[in-house]
């Protein structure tokens, strides 16, 4: 089997523990038609346990377990700095989440229903940990857990919220927005279990073209999406209103389809308790209808979706159980090296084409240091210049006061050159990135078509063809470095030596300490850019080929387990052998009756 995932994490995420001492939901009263689908994923659990094959064991029952509690997930997407933490802790009425923060890519948190705030954490390891809501951010942020080095698989937050009490979960995921690029293993992971979703865009800028490219996705996986224009009390009402204009005019260009409406709030405002409600009370009805439990249509079209993803999956590992009970051992044994050989020799054209992929990124990296060398040298004139004028209008106030207000000119000067060039930049390596994954992509579905002639029947959870990404699949943790210990030293003696110099009037050699700042701050946020930029590049490669061993290694685990099952069938004698071909029929018939429900017969009850 292959080592736990995305997929295995978000999933073992949906797992219910009554010992933590928060009720996950309050009222809900399923329908027996919810019941019923919860008792057949619980079934299929229980088939797939017989046949050794955990993974769909423990898919089906987390999903059974949701679908009995009534849990249905509504995602928070969107670009970093658009207020999504703030606005789950504006919704719930608490501020839980730590906002501010840059996230740990890979942990998700999990906003459910408690009688009383609590927390826990789950680590790789499949442990459940609690802990104290002061303390989320040590698990969820880069600053306190860099690169994940506490191992943590997912966060949950139990909150009195009746928004929740319904069975509705908030779910907040760092990076979540790119997960619906594609075809990678955490969209498999996620996508099952995401039933709407709530995109938050801003005001200043408008919507931009990557958060153009999230709703498009978005939209066509989830059919609920509930727009919102966050931060609307940082502009003015006309400013806001061609905002929304100009955001609405493209999302529908681009959807092909109305915008009914597009929420203009403030989170902040909301969490804070004052300033105007704007469309505030209509987000909340919005997202009340959503939990209306008369309905229940999301938890019953997850119902829906998992059993047939999970009841097709297991009936692919009962064809290959039979397949190697009734046909001779060599042919098992003969399709099994194929296998084997086909994945050593894919292996081997991955690992080839990774030192092809080396070298391109290393003529990429010369590409961007070039690019930063020549930004650096184009910007350096004229930053220096606009400092210079910024100056020019301070007054030459007490000395350390003094140095304060011109280091933070710097950082802005700094600041305003250095990120519409990051723009520019990331969509150079989008474009880079697109032509490695290309070449990738191609080497893996010559894999993928010659294991299909192989594979009858083909293994659900082999991806027929493998997408080429055009995005990233990794986050950007590009942070502007301010130098703050520079700019507002804490040494005594600095301070003591600014206050000499604004009483003779020096104030010049202070000017000439934030000209050398600059310098610094544009050299090395410049260097810090091109290292984020390669970084992504190497990552997302890297996800690529991880998916694809995965993929291998589980397709050859489920011919050798079912070979090396009917050769210990066929070692008891040919009764052993027919009652085994029975039982499998009956378990395929079983199958194919869980998953007779349709997905619009479950959406109109």
């Amino acid at each position: 089997m292959s080592p736990e995932g995305p997929k295995e994490e978000a999933m073992r995420l949906a797992v219910s523990d009554k010992s933590q001492g928060c009720t996950p939901r309050l009222g809900v009263d399923l329908s027996s038609a919810s019941e019923r689908e919860a008792d057949k994923l619980l079934r299929i659990a229980s088939l797939a346990e017989q046949f050794d094959s955990q993974q769909i064991s423990d898919d089906a029952r987390s999903a059974g377990e949701r679908v009995a509690e009534g849990r249905f997930y509504v995602a928070c997407v969107g670009q970093v700095k658009r207020g999504k933490s703030t606005l789950l802790n504006a919704l719930i009425g608490m501020p839980v989440l730590p906002a501010g923060v840059v996230p740990v890519t890979s942990v998700p948190t999990i906003l459910r229903f408690g009688e009383r705030p609590g927390a826990r954490v789950r680590l790789k390891s499949g442990q459940w940990n609690e802990i104290a809501l002061a303390d989320i951010e040590g698990y969820v942020s880069e600053t306190r857990n860099p690169e994940n080095r506490k191992g943590v698989a997912g966060v949950e937050v139990f909150v009195p919220s009746p928004l929740l009490a319904e069975g509705m979960c908030f779910v907040d995921t760092p990076g979540l927005g790119s997960v619906f690029e594609g075809n990678t293993a955490a969209t498999h992971a996620f996508l099952p279990h995401i039933d709407a979703a709530i995109v938050v865009i801003g005001a200043d800028p408008p919507i931009s073209g990557d958060e153009l490219d999230l709703v498009e996705a978005v939209s066509r996986q989830i059919p609920d999406i509930l727009i919102v224009l966050n931060k609307a009390d940082r502009v003015t009402g006309a400013e806001r209103a061609a905002a929304v204009s100009f955001a609405r005019g493209v999302i529908e260009k681009r959807l092909q389809r109305p915008v009914p409406v597009i929420f203009e709030i403030s989170a902040i405002e909301q969490l804070q308790k004052g300033g105007a409600q704007r469309d505030w009370a209509q987000l909340l009805d919005a997202l009340e209808h959503l939990a209306d439990p008369p309905s229940r249509q999301h938890v019953r079209s997850a119902a829906a979706r998992l059993l047939h993803r999970l009841s097709g999956q297991l009936l692919t590992v009962i064809n290959e159980e039979r397949d190697a009970l009734t046909r001779p051992f060599q042919e098992s044994e003969k399709r099994i090296g194929q296998l084997r050989e086909t994945t050593s020799r894919t292996g081997e054209a991955l690992n080839d084409l990774s030192y092809l992929l080396t070298g391109e990124q290393q003529r990429l990296s010369k590409r961007f240091d070039d690019r930063r060398n020549a930004f650096v040298e184009s910007v350096l004139g004229a930053a220096h210049q606009e400092l210079g004028f910024g100056l020019k209008s301070l007054p030459r106030t007490f000395g350390p006061h003094y140095r304060q207000s011109v280091m933070h000119m710097a950082q802005e000067v700094a600041r305003q050159r250095l990120m519409p060039w990051l723009e520019g930049e990331k969509k150079d390596a989008e474009a880079a990135y697109g032509h490695i994954a290309n070449r990738f992509t191609d080497v893996a579905n010559n894999f993928l078509s010659r294991v299909r002639d192989l594979a009858d029947p083909e293994l659900a959870y082999l991806p027929k063809e493998l997408s080429t990404e055009q995005n990233f699949r990794s986050r950007s943790e590009f942070r502007f470095y301010d130098f703050v210990h520079v700019a507002m030293p804490a040494s005594p003696l600095r301070y003591m030596a600014d206050m000499v110099l604004s009483s003779i009037r020096a104030h010049s050699v202070i000017d000439t300490d934030a000209h050398e700042f600059l310098d610094r701050l544009l050299q090395t946020n410049s260097e810090r850019v091109r290292n984020d930029l390669e970084n992504r590049v190497t990552e997302s490669r890297r996800q690529l080929e991880r998916e694809l061993r995965n993929s291998l290694r589980e397709l050859s685990a489920v011919a050798e387990r079912a070979l090396a099952r009917a050769q210990s069938v066929h070692a008891v004698g040919a009764g052993a052998v027919e009652s085994s071909l029975r039982r499998l029929a009956d378990v395929e018939a079983e199958l194919a009756g869980l998953a007779t429900t349709r997905l619009s017969d479950l959406a109109h009850r």
